[in-house]
């Protein structure tokens, strides 16, 4: 009996395409995602987009920013990208800092003047020319990795200078090189220093195990520093978004309980037409939808101290926009399905995915490039990336035009579509 139990329920398990995609499509596709993220590949690293300002001008700040360039996990840009062909100005200090604090980068570094008098740091010697690091902290792997990198920079990119301050810091707390020690000291120089000039003052492959300090570095969170738990504002959108989208294609699920149940053959029997139901249970989902935000953002100022009230125009747009999106979305699963059944299924295959690779479930700035990109196809991003210039940035309602355009003409569309497959239950 038992061998017929097992071929019943794998015949049972083949007819149901839905337990069938849960089954094996749905680990696949995830394994393929977080592999593709976290197998650590070199090629899929994301690149550090970093701004460099230079105030000092001296050989060895021009040597530090070459060293930068040459790191493969870097992009520097000591200027803005040229417009219509016009070469832009280089960064200053003030328009490093607007720039990181508008998103455009996640941190940028500024070498004060003076920093070429004395560019390594012994003892904190040079608190006063200490490289100022701007940093966007919603990015919280991007300062810390150009920190650690920089100072493994001055050890490839300045080993002279480095050498040359250190005796000049021996000297001083010694009581003084005789001199047959300083002649041995500058032969020495001479000689890393025309190795120096023969390498290029690439950067090298110098070993990451030397410990960090060498350079004085001043930290400033330029986004986020005066905010009460910032980051509570990333994941309830983020979350957020996840959740109305299953909310949404549950709701959408009725109009197949009342295909199923005759219901649909009455309503549709009378003057309501397909558009009009459509529309109707698309506004019933938005509204539902959005008092769904409105409640995990009241949660999160209530509990979290989430600065809710001052954000209030901002939220209101991208809640209502975001809510639209969603609704579309879930009257498109199931216009797509035939029966209940196949709605969860497929509502859970492709919510998780999107959610995946749209920023719900992991920070799309740690995923490389190519998928950043793809995650642009689904509605969790441009939501959270409207929630964020709103809460994080604290930018006005006239910044999130991009965010709103994508997710309204992604309803639009969506509607279309669904509106489009829903005419098989229209009498004809």
């Amino acid at each position: 009996m038992i061998p017929a139990i097992i071929r019943t329920a794998l015949i049972s398990l083949r007819r149901d395409r839905g337990a069938l995609a849960l089954s094996f499509v749905l680990p696949i596709a995830f394994f393929t995602i977080f592999a593709v993220i976290f197998g650590g590949r070199r090629d899929t690293t994301p690149k550090i987009t970093l701004l460099i300002v230079d105030e000092d001008h001296s050989r060895a700040s021009q040597r530090l920013i070459r060293g930068l360039e040459n790191e493969g996990s870097l992009r520097v840009f000591p200027r803005p990208a040229p417009k219509n062909g016009v070469e832009q100005p280089e960064y200053t200090a003030a328009s490093a800092e607007a720039a990181v604090r508008a998103g455009k980068a996640p941190v940028a570094l500024v070498i004060p003047q003076g920093f070429g008098q004395a560019p390594i740091s012994f003892g904190g010697e040079r608190d006063g020319a200490a490289i100022q690091l701007l940093k966007d902290s919603s990015d919280m792997v991007a300062s810390q990795m150009v920190a650690g990198l920089l100072q493994k920079v001055a050890m490839t990119a300045m080993p002279d200078v480095m050498a040359e301050q250190g005796t000049r810091v021996v000297d001083q707390y010694s009581g003084g090189l005789t001199a047959e020690q300083r002649r041995r000291m500058d032969e020495a120089l001479s000689f890393l220093r025309r190795q120096q000039a023969n390498s290029g003052a690439g950067g090298g492959n110098a070993g990451d195990t030397f410990g960090g300090g060498i350079i004085a570095v001043k930290t400033h969170d330029v986004v986020g520093e005066n905010k009460n738990n910032p980051m509570v504002s990333f994941y309830a959108a983020a979350i957020g978004v996840m959740f109305l989208l299953f909310t949404s294609s549950g709701a959408a699920g009725a109009l197949l309980d009342e295909a199923e149940s005759g219901t649909l053959d009455r309503v549709l029997s009378s003057r309501v037409t397909m558009s009009s139901l459509l529309a109707g249970k698309v506004c019933y989902n938005t509204l539902l939808a959005f008092v769904q935000l409105v409640v995990m953002f009241l949660w999160g100022w209530a509990v979290f101290k989430l600065d809710f009230w001052s954000h209030i125009p901002g939220f209101v747009v991208m809640g209502l926009t975001t809510a639209f999106a969603v609704a579309t979305f879930g009257i498109l699963l199931a216009s797509a399905c035939k029966t209940r059944a196949q709605l969860g299924a497929l509502s859970t295959l492709v919510i998780l995915i999107m959610s995946s690779i749209g920023g719900s479930m992991f920070p799309r700035f740690l995923m490389p490039e190519a998928m950043q990109k793809a995650g642009l196809l689904t509605i969790n991003a441009w939501a959270i990336d409207g929630f964020t210039k709103t809460f994080w940035r604290d930018e006005p309602v006239a910044h999130l035009w991009p965010q709103v355009a994508v997710l309204l003409v992604a309803g639009a569309v969506l509607f279309a579509i669904a509106h489009r497959l829903s005419r098989r239950w229209e009498y004809v």
